[in-house]
Protein backbone atom coordinates (compact mmCIF):
# COMPACT_ATOMS: atom_id res chain seq x y z
CA UNK A 1 0.00 0.00 0.00
CA UNK A 2 1.41 3.39 -1.01
CA UNK A 3 1.91 6.10 1.57
CA UNK A 4 -0.58 8.94 1.59
CA UNK A 5 -1.15 12.00 3.75
CA UNK A 6 -4.56 12.96 5.15
CA UNK A 7 -5.22 16.50 6.34
CA UNK A 8 -6.45 16.91 9.93
CA UNK A 9 -8.50 20.10 10.37
CA UNK A 10 -7.83 21.47 13.87
CA UNK A 11 -9.88 24.64 13.40
CA UNK A 12 -8.92 28.21 12.48
CA UNK A 13 -7.20 31.19 14.04
CA UNK A 14 -7.63 34.90 13.40
CA UNK A 15 -4.47 36.99 13.32
CA UNK A 16 -3.03 40.09 11.71
CA UNK A 17 -2.10 39.61 8.05
CA UNK A 18 1.37 41.12 8.53
CA UNK A 19 2.21 38.17 10.79
CA UNK A 20 1.80 35.92 7.75
CA UNK A 21 3.54 38.08 5.14
CA UNK A 22 6.06 40.71 6.20
CA UNK A 23 4.49 44.18 6.33
CA UNK A 24 1.41 43.11 4.35
CA UNK A 25 -1.94 44.74 5.20
CA UNK A 26 -0.93 45.81 8.70
CA UNK A 27 -3.92 45.97 11.00
CA UNK A 28 -6.10 43.69 8.87
CA UNK A 29 -7.27 40.47 10.51
CA UNK A 30 -7.25 37.29 8.47
CA UNK A 31 -8.70 33.88 9.30
CA UNK A 32 -6.43 30.94 8.49
CA UNK A 33 -6.70 27.18 9.01
CA UNK A 34 -4.57 25.14 11.39
CA UNK A 35 -3.79 21.73 9.93
CA UNK A 36 -2.18 18.57 11.16
CA UNK A 37 -1.38 15.55 9.04
CA UNK A 38 -1.94 11.81 9.23
CA UNK A 39 0.44 9.54 7.32
CA UNK A 40 -1.16 6.22 6.39
CA UNK A 41 -0.11 3.19 4.38
CA UNK A 42 3.07 2.30 6.26
CA UNK A 43 3.88 0.11 9.23
CA UNK A 44 1.78 2.31 11.53
CA UNK A 45 -0.04 5.66 11.54
CA UNK A 46 2.02 8.79 12.10
CA UNK A 47 0.58 12.17 13.13
CA UNK A 48 2.44 15.37 12.28
CA UNK A 49 1.62 18.30 14.63
CA UNK A 50 -1.34 18.35 17.02
CA UNK A 51 -2.74 21.90 16.79
CA UNK A 52 -3.45 24.31 19.63
CA UNK A 53 -4.67 23.36 23.10
CA UNK A 54 -7.89 25.41 23.21
CA UNK A 55 -9.39 28.67 22.02
CA UNK A 56 -8.45 30.58 25.19
CA UNK A 57 -4.72 29.89 24.92
CA UNK A 58 -4.50 31.71 21.58
CA UNK A 59 -5.40 34.95 23.36
CA UNK A 60 -1.92 34.98 24.93
CA UNK A 61 -0.62 35.92 21.47
CA UNK A 62 -3.44 38.36 20.72
CA UNK A 63 -5.07 35.85 18.36
CA UNK A 64 -8.52 34.32 18.32
CA UNK A 65 -8.95 30.56 18.30
CA UNK A 66 -11.87 29.03 16.41
CA UNK A 67 -11.81 25.38 17.39
CA UNK A 68 -15.02 23.35 17.62
CA UNK A 69 -16.06 19.80 18.52
CA UNK A 70 -15.43 18.43 15.04
CA UNK A 71 -11.88 19.84 15.16
CA UNK A 72 -10.87 17.80 18.21
CA UNK A 73 -7.96 15.59 17.26
CA UNK A 74 -9.69 12.34 18.24
CA UNK A 75 -12.63 13.23 15.95
CA UNK A 76 -10.32 14.13 13.07
CA UNK A 77 -8.47 10.81 13.40
CA UNK A 78 -11.75 8.88 13.64
CA UNK A 79 -12.70 10.12 10.16
CA UNK A 80 -9.88 7.92 8.88
CA UNK A 81 -10.56 4.95 11.16
CA UNK A 82 -7.66 5.74 13.50
CA UNK A 83 -7.77 5.88 17.31
CA UNK A 84 -5.38 7.86 19.48
CA UNK A 85 -3.75 4.66 20.73
CA UNK A 86 -3.11 3.44 17.18
CA UNK A 87 -0.62 6.24 16.49
CA UNK A 88 3.02 5.14 16.82
CA UNK A 89 4.68 8.53 16.40
CA UNK A 90 3.58 12.12 16.89
CA UNK A 91 6.12 14.17 14.94
CA UNK A 92 6.55 17.92 15.25
CA UNK A 93 7.68 20.40 12.64
CA UNK A 94 8.22 22.68 15.65
CA UNK A 95 6.68 23.39 19.06
CA UNK A 96 4.93 26.75 18.69
CA UNK A 97 1.59 27.29 20.40
CA UNK A 98 -0.49 26.12 17.42
CA UNK A 99 1.51 22.94 16.73
CA UNK A 100 1.98 20.99 19.99
CA UNK A 101 -1.14 21.60 22.07
CA UNK A 102 -2.65 18.11 22.13
CA UNK A 103 0.34 15.88 22.81
CA UNK A 104 -0.88 15.12 26.31
CA UNK A 105 -3.98 13.38 24.88
CA UNK A 106 -1.78 10.63 23.45
CA UNK A 107 -0.68 7.75 25.70
CA UNK A 108 2.90 7.68 26.85
CA UNK A 109 3.62 4.67 24.65
CA UNK A 110 3.03 6.90 21.64
CA UNK A 111 6.46 8.40 21.03
CA UNK A 112 6.67 12.15 20.40
CA UNK A 113 9.45 12.94 17.91
CA UNK A 114 11.12 16.34 17.67
CA UNK A 115 14.40 17.98 16.86
CA UNK A 116 16.46 18.34 20.04
CA UNK A 117 17.32 21.96 19.20
CA UNK A 118 13.61 22.83 19.10
CA UNK A 119 13.01 21.67 22.66
CA UNK A 120 16.12 23.59 23.74
CA UNK A 121 14.68 26.70 22.10
CA UNK A 122 11.29 26.17 23.72
CA UNK A 123 12.75 26.31 27.24
CA UNK A 124 15.24 29.10 26.57
CA UNK A 125 12.79 31.93 27.25
CA UNK A 126 13.73 33.64 23.98
CA UNK A 127 10.23 33.32 22.53
CA UNK A 128 8.26 32.53 25.68
CA UNK A 129 4.67 33.31 24.58
CA UNK A 130 5.06 31.11 21.51
CA UNK A 131 5.86 28.09 23.72
CA UNK A 132 3.06 27.91 26.33
CA UNK A 133 3.73 26.37 29.72
CA UNK A 134 1.32 23.39 29.65
CA UNK A 135 2.57 22.16 26.27
CA UNK A 136 6.25 22.30 27.20
CA UNK A 137 5.76 20.92 30.71
CA UNK A 138 4.11 17.87 29.20
CA UNK A 139 7.13 17.31 26.96
CA UNK A 140 9.41 17.48 30.00
CA UNK A 141 7.26 14.72 31.56
CA UNK A 142 7.83 12.69 28.42
CA UNK A 143 11.55 13.40 28.66
CA UNK A 144 11.61 11.44 31.92
CA UNK A 145 9.32 8.61 30.76
CA UNK A 146 10.70 5.52 29.03
CA UNK A 147 10.34 5.72 25.23
CA UNK A 148 7.83 8.59 25.38
CA UNK A 149 10.14 11.03 23.58
CA UNK A 150 12.53 10.64 20.67
CA UNK A 151 15.08 13.31 19.81
CA UNK A 152 16.51 13.99 16.38
CA UNK A 153 19.76 15.90 15.88
CA UNK A 154 19.10 17.05 12.35
CA UNK A 155 21.78 19.77 12.28
CA UNK A 156 24.33 16.96 12.65
CA UNK A 157 22.69 13.97 10.95
CA UNK A 158 21.11 15.81 8.02
CA UNK A 159 18.09 13.51 8.04
CA UNK A 160 16.60 10.75 10.17
CA UNK A 161 14.18 8.02 9.13
CA UNK A 162 10.93 7.38 11.00
CA UNK A 163 9.88 4.41 8.89
CA UNK A 164 10.50 3.38 5.27
CA UNK A 165 9.38 6.25 3.05
CA UNK A 166 9.14 8.82 5.87
CA UNK A 167 11.99 10.91 7.24
CA UNK A 168 12.81 14.33 8.68
CA UNK A 169 15.23 17.01 7.54
CA UNK A 170 16.20 20.37 9.07
CA UNK A 171 13.96 23.18 7.80
CA UNK A 172 16.58 25.91 8.39
CA UNK A 173 13.82 28.49 8.82
CA UNK A 174 11.04 29.73 11.11
CA UNK A 175 12.51 28.45 14.41
CA UNK A 176 15.98 27.30 15.38
CA UNK A 177 14.91 23.67 15.47
CA UNK A 178 12.16 23.45 12.84
CA UNK A 179 12.00 20.21 10.84
CA UNK A 180 10.44 19.20 7.55
CA UNK A 181 8.73 15.81 7.31
CA UNK A 182 9.24 14.07 3.96
CA UNK A 183 6.90 11.37 2.62
CA UNK A 184 7.40 9.26 -0.50
CA UNK A 185 3.92 8.95 -2.06
CA UNK A 186 2.82 7.12 -5.20
CA UNK A 187 2.75 10.40 -7.13
CA UNK A 188 5.95 11.95 -5.84
CA UNK A 189 7.80 13.30 -2.86
CA UNK A 190 5.74 15.37 -0.43
CA UNK A 191 7.11 17.74 2.22
CA UNK A 192 5.18 18.77 5.31
CA UNK A 193 6.93 22.10 5.82
CA UNK A 194 5.30 23.55 8.95
CA UNK A 195 5.50 27.35 8.93
CA UNK A 196 8.41 27.80 6.52
CA UNK A 197 5.63 28.96 4.16
CA UNK A 198 2.46 30.60 5.47
CA UNK A 199 0.63 31.66 2.30
CA UNK A 200 1.37 30.38 -1.21
CA UNK A 201 -0.41 33.15 -3.10
CA UNK A 202 1.02 36.17 -1.29
CA UNK A 203 4.52 34.74 -0.92
CA UNK A 204 5.10 32.86 -4.17
CA UNK A 205 2.35 32.94 -6.82
CA UNK A 206 1.53 36.67 -6.68
CA UNK A 207 4.21 37.63 -4.18
CA UNK A 208 3.41 41.04 -2.67
CA UNK A 209 5.81 43.99 -3.01
CA UNK A 210 8.52 41.85 -4.55
CA UNK A 211 10.46 43.28 -7.49
CA UNK A 212 13.34 40.82 -7.88
CA UNK A 213 13.00 38.04 -10.43
CA UNK A 214 12.00 34.61 -9.02
CA UNK A 215 12.15 35.87 -5.42
CA UNK A 216 9.69 34.64 -2.76
CA UNK A 217 8.30 37.03 -0.16
CA UNK A 218 9.10 36.27 3.47
CA UNK A 219 6.82 35.91 6.49
CA UNK A 220 6.42 38.21 9.46
CA UNK A 221 8.33 35.74 11.61
CA UNK A 222 11.57 37.08 13.12
CA UNK A 223 13.23 34.02 14.66
CA UNK A 224 15.94 33.79 12.00
CA UNK A 225 17.49 35.65 9.11
CA UNK A 226 15.41 36.59 6.09
CA UNK A 227 18.17 35.28 3.82
CA UNK A 228 17.86 31.86 5.42
CA UNK A 229 14.08 32.01 5.11
CA UNK A 230 14.21 32.84 1.39
CA UNK A 231 16.71 30.06 0.80
CA UNK A 232 14.58 27.56 2.68
CA UNK A 233 11.53 28.43 0.56
CA UNK A 234 13.52 28.12 -2.68
CA UNK A 235 14.84 24.74 -1.55
CA UNK A 236 11.29 23.48 -0.99
CA UNK A 237 10.24 24.59 -4.46
CA UNK A 238 13.29 22.95 -6.04
CA UNK A 239 13.14 19.57 -4.33
CA UNK A 240 9.54 18.42 -3.84
CA UNK A 241 6.42 17.48 -5.82
CA UNK A 242 3.97 18.50 -3.08
CA UNK A 243 4.25 21.07 -0.28
CA UNK A 244 2.01 20.97 2.79
CA UNK A 245 2.20 23.97 5.15
CA UNK A 246 0.12 24.18 8.31
CA UNK A 247 -1.85 27.33 7.46
CA UNK A 248 -2.65 26.92 3.75
CA UNK A 249 -3.92 24.21 1.39
CA UNK A 250 -1.31 21.88 -0.10
CA UNK A 251 0.29 22.80 -3.41
CA UNK A 252 1.45 20.69 -6.32
CA UNK A 253 4.89 21.66 -7.59
CA UNK A 254 6.18 21.07 -11.12
CA UNK A 255 9.70 22.16 -12.10
CA UNK A 256 9.80 24.64 -9.23
CA UNK A 257 6.40 26.15 -10.00
CA UNK A 258 3.15 25.96 -8.06
CA UNK A 259 0.70 24.57 -10.62
CA UNK A 260 -2.29 23.43 -8.54
CA UNK A 261 -3.85 23.34 -5.08
CA UNK A 262 -5.23 20.25 -3.33
CA UNK A 263 -7.84 19.65 -0.65
CA UNK A 264 -7.94 16.78 1.84
CA UNK A 265 -5.07 14.42 0.99
CA UNK A 266 -1.79 13.98 -0.87
CA UNK A 267 -1.86 12.43 -3.38
CA UNK A 268 -5.33 13.74 -4.04
CA UNK A 269 -7.64 15.46 -6.51
CA UNK A 270 -6.76 18.93 -7.70
CA UNK A 271 -9.31 21.48 -6.50
CA UNK A 272 -7.79 24.59 -8.03
CA UNK A 273 -5.47 24.80 -11.01
CA UNK A 274 -3.23 27.81 -11.26
CA UNK A 275 -2.18 29.55 -14.47
CA UNK A 276 1.32 28.77 -15.67
CA UNK A 277 3.69 31.40 -14.32
CA UNK A 278 7.30 32.12 -15.06
CA UNK A 279 8.55 30.65 -11.78
CA UNK A 280 11.40 28.21 -12.19
CA UNK A 281 13.98 26.82 -9.77
CA UNK A 282 17.13 28.86 -9.38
Amino acid sequence: MALEIKILDYGDIELETSFLVLGHECGRVRRVPVYGFLILGGQYPIVVDTGYRDNAIMESLGMRGLQFHENMIENQLAKHGVKMGDVRYVVHTHLHIDHAGKDDLFPMNTTVVLNRKELECSVSGLMHPQYPQPDIKHLIDRLHTQDALRFMDLEITGHEELMPGVWCEPANAHTEGSANVIVETAEGRACICGDVIYNFNDQIVNQVRQTQYMEPQVTGNHAGSKRSEKGAIKKLLNEFDFLLPVHDKPAKIEHGRITARLEQQVPGPIVESLPRRDWFPV
